[in-house]
Order: structure tokens, then sequence, then C-alpha cells
């Protein structure tokens, strides 16, 4: 028999504190990599819309861009984006997170280096459409990364802070484009967002390791053991093997059901018996939060023009809108790692709704903006704690695949989003049916929130040096899915 090895002992930890300051680096290092790659991944979804008006102005850039074709050629990358969150779920839950990030990495910023040397509109709706691949694989695998090495009480917080870097990642596409723009051009925009190949991808070589409890899913318990004596992770959570729940919490499917989820792989996990009613349901919620997300950033300055703003001040409502998401979906998160996101989710939708319900009431503007403000934390902050959700309610043979549904289906809400906002403007409907409108598709996802039924998956320890025995009986709590599906 081999010796054991020497590692951290699973009575250190519990997954609510750092065992060491190694520990404590490797995560804050998993959660910088993963937060660059998404503010970058935010960068380049907005920063189309910063340069449009010049590539539209000036034929000679790339064609003769009519808004029609204009509006063509943006929805390539959010196409592209959605086919490639949802095959990054099934390539990373079986070739690994680490892979499928440092792939997306390199492909996003190629993308975006190639983008800048179009001639052509044809080119550069295929290449929009190219690196939409790679931006939708970071958006899909960061959530199972941040899940598997986040602390057990801070995952919504930290799956907040890096998810936040869509809409920050907008706001610096903007801020670039107003100073920059004059200087670089367009072209010399998109070359900053190829950047992350230059810092980024070095940055992720070497210190984004695999995730040990994924290594421990396929198998691999000896190279996860390996690493978590390496990075001085604590066991009890690292090598974590999820099976099926205590005999009181078996009534949601039956023992066999659950059995085969947790053996299954990806998307044939997700839509197993065990898993169903949850997939749906969050596939929904995601659905509902990008098409409030990108409808109302699309068309909330119209909106508020239409209903008396002036077009100046009408601006300053995405600012409120965005504002609210970053700063208010942080909160919520930090609030859902005490009380559960479900419900969190669920409240902050109903705010959201009640906000749109009452801005077509004439108010003064800073009561206008605040409830602006709390409608961002209701769709674009509730859309921050979607994807902690659900990287956090699949097991992990399933993590990424689940993540990768709530960015691929949520994105056919992105898509709708401003098709309905714009069908509703056109037929002369007015602001106040189009505010309804938002307002009851936020009823709608808190149902679907207040809907979903606890995880069939639960975490139980497994923690073995080559040929020995376990060394920690199972747990009885959820340790992996406690914060999130708490009722």
């Amino acid at each position: 028999m081999n010796a054991p090895q020497t590692r951290p002992s699973p009575s250190v930890n519990t997954g609510d504190t750092w065992q060491s300051p190694k520990h404590k680096r490797t995560v804050y290092l998993v959660l910088a990599i993963v937060g660059l790659s998404i503010l970058f991944d935010g960068y380049d979804l907005v920063v189309y819309g910063a340069v449009l008006p010049n590539l539209i102005a000036d034929p000679s850039q790339i064609g003769e861009l009519t808004p029609a074709i204009a509006g063509t050629l943006g929805s390539y990358a959010m196409i592209g984006v959605m086919i490639g969150a949802l095959s990054a779920g099934a390539v990373g839950d079986r070739l690994g997170r680490r892979k499928v990030m440092i792939t997306a990495i390199i492909w996003f910023s190629i993308g975006m280096a190639l983008t800048a040397f179009a001639q052509s509109i044809f080119m550069f709706g295929l290449l929009r459409f190219l690196t939409g691949l790679g931006v939708g694989m970071i958006v899909a695998t960061g959530g199972a990364v941040i899940a598997e090495f986040a602390p057990r009480n801070r995952r919504n917080l930290f799956n907040a802070i890096v998810y936040s870097g869509v809409p920050a990642g907008g706001v610096m596409a903007s801020v670039l484009a107003l100073l920059l723009e004059d200087t670089i051009g367009w072209r010399g925009l998109f070359l900053i967002g190829a950047s992350p190949l230059i810092f980024l991808l070095p940055m992720a070589l070497l210190a984004l390791p695999e995730s040990p409890r994924w290594l421990v899913s396929r198998g691999r318990v000896e190279d996860a053991e390996a690493l978590v004596v390496k990075h001085e992770l604590p066991a009890r959570q690292f090598l974590a093997v999820e099976t099926t729940a205590p005999q009181q919490e078996k009534a949601a499917a039956p023992a066999d059901e659950r059995e085969k989820a947790l053996q299954r792989t990806g998307f044939a996990a997700l839509f197993s018996r065990a898993y169903l009613p949850g997939t749906i349901l969050i596939g929904a919620m995601s659905f509902i939060g990008l098409l409030s997300t990108y409808g109302l950033n699309t068309w909330l300055p119209q909106i508020m023009q239409s209903n008396g703003v002036s077009a100046d001040n009408s601006l300053y409502s995405l600012f409120a809108l965005n504002g609210g998401a970053v700063l208010g979906g942080l909160f919520a998160s930090w609030m859902a790692d005490r009380v559960g996101a479900k419900k969190i989710i669920t409240v902050t939708f109903l705010i959201a709704a009640i906000c749109l319900f009452v801005l077509p009431i004439p108010l003064p503007a800073f009561v206008m903006y605040l409830l602006i403000g709390f409608a961002g934390i209701g769709v674009l902050g509730t859309q921050v704690l979607t994807y902690g959700l659900a990287s956090n309610y699949y097991g992990t043979s399933a993590r990424a695949a689940g993540v990768s549904w709530v960015a691929g289906f949520g994105r056919l809400g992105g898509i709708f989003g401003p098709l309905i906002g714009g069908l509703i403007i056109s037929a002369g409907f007015g602001p106040s049916s189009a505010f309804y409108l938002f307002a009851g598709v936020a009823v709608i996802g808190s149902i679907c929130t207040a809907l979903i039924p606890r995880s069939p998956a639960e975490a139980t320890v497994v923690i073995t040096s080559h040929g020995d025995s376990p060394e920690e009986p199972a747990l009885n709590k959820r340790d992996d899915q406690a914060p999130l599906n708490r009722s």
C-alpha cells in the first residue's frame, strides 16, 4: 500500500473560512482571471454599439451600412454567444474548466484582433459571430469555475463580482470610445479588446488550476489530491463527491432517478427526470431576465423621451439602470449567501415589477431615476444571481452545462427583448404599455423562481489517498447547494 499523502486535514475547513494564505491567494487569483475575462466579454459586446455611429457615417470603413444591416450585424455576435455558451457546457463537463477557459480567452482575443482589420460588411459580420462563440464560452464556464473554487458562504457574492464585469465592460467600452476613438479609431478600440491575449492568457496559464472537484467527478482522484496539496485547499470542499440526498429529502424524486442524474454528464443530466423541472424553470428565469435586460437597455431612452423626458436626460436612465444593477446586484448577492438566492431573486423580480409599473406616473426626476435603479437590480442584477444559482444547483458533472443552459437559452430573451420593445413603440402603444409589459414579465420571472424545486444533488465528503480508505464520513449538511436553494 502506498504511503498516505500529506494534505490539509478535512476538519480544518468547512468551506466557510480560508484554510491558509495560499488557499486564499489561489481563490482570489481565480476570481481575478474569471472577472477580467468577463469584463472584456462585456467590452466586446458593447464596443460595437459605441463605434456604430462612425461606421454608419463613413462607408469607406467596411461598406455602406443601413440601420437594418447594422442591426443585423449586432445580432450576429449575440447568436454566436448563444451557440458558444450552449456548446461550452457539454465540452466543459468533459474536458475540464481550465481548458475551456484558456481556449475561450485565446478565441475571443484573436477574434477581436481580426475584426479590427475587417474590410467588408460580410467579413465584419462573420468575425463578430465567431468572436461571440468565445464570449459565450467564457460566460458559461466562468460560473462553474467560481462555484467550485469560492468558499461556500461567498459563492453568490463572487458570482456577482465576476458577472458584474458585463455591465462594467460596457461602461469601459463607452468611456474608451469617448476618449480614444478620435485618436485610434474604431479599429484601435477593437484591438484593445484583443489585449487579454497579452496579459490575461499568461495569467491564466500560470495561475488557473483545474477544478479538483471536476477531477474527482471524472475519477481522477489522485490528480485532485495533488492539486489540493499544492494549493493548500480544504479537502472537505474540494474533494467532495455528490450522491443522493438523505432519506428525509427524497420526496422530490426517487433515489434511482437521483443516482442516474448524478452519474450523467452535461446536458444528459440537465434533462434527466430528476433535474428537468429545475432546468426548465431556471432557463425561463434567464430568458425573462435577459429579455428585460436587453429590451430596457435598447429602448429605455426612447421610452423615457416618449414619456416627456428630454433627450439628454433620457440617457441618464441607462446609467441609473446599469448602476443599480452593479451596486444592487452585489448587495443582493451578499444577502443571497445568507438567506438563499431563490428568495432574493423572487423578491428582486417583484421589486423590478413594482418599479416599472410605477414609472409611467409623473414623478420628480430623483424619484424616477431611483426607481429605474431599483428596476436595474431586479432585471440585470437578478441575472447575475441566476448564474450563481445555476452553478450551484447542478452537481459537478453537470455544472458547466447548467451555466451554459442559463447563458445560452437566456440569449434568446436577449434577442427577443429589443424586438418586443421595438414592436410596442412602432405600434404606437406609448411608454406606459412598454413599462407595463416589462413589469408583467418580471412578475412571471418571480413566479418561475418561487417554483424551482430543491436540487437533487448533495455533496458528500470522500477524502482518500491512493489505496487508502475514506477518512471522513458523509456530510449530513447540503454543503454544495444549501446557500442557493433554501426555501
